[in-house]
C-alpha cells in the first residue's frame, strides 16, 4: 500500500537547493502574513520599512558569513545565472 504522503524530492541542481524543514515551518507561518503585518514577503513593496529590516538583516549575515569589509557594497540583484 502506497503513502498519500510524497517522499520528499531533493533538488542537485543547479540554483535553489533542499532547505531544511525546521526552515519551511518558519516560512510557513511567515509566507501569508509576515510577523503581523497582514501581508506577505513577495506582495510587500520593496521600499517598504518591513522590508528594508529584512534587506538589512540579510546583508548583516552575508557580511559576517562572507567576511565582507565595511568599504564594500552588497548589492542585490536578480537574474540567476544569465546575469
Amino acid at each position: 500500500m502506497r503513502s498519500s504522503i510524497p517522499k520528499r524530492i531533493h533538488n542537485f541542481s543547479a540554483g535553489p537547493s533542499v532547505l531544511p524543514k525546521t526552515v519551511l515551518q518558519i516560512i510557513e507561518k511567515d509566507l501569508i502574513n509576515y510577523k503581523g503585518t497582514g501581508i506577505s514577503v513577495m506582495e510587500m513593496s520593496h521600499r517598504s520599512k518591513d522590508f528594508a529590516l529584512i534587506k538589512d538583516k540579510a546583508e548583516e549575515n552575508l557580511r559576517h558569513l562572507m567576511s565582507i569589509p565595511d568599504n564594500f557594497e552588497v548589492l542585490f540583484m536578480q537574474g540567476g545565472a544569465t546575469l
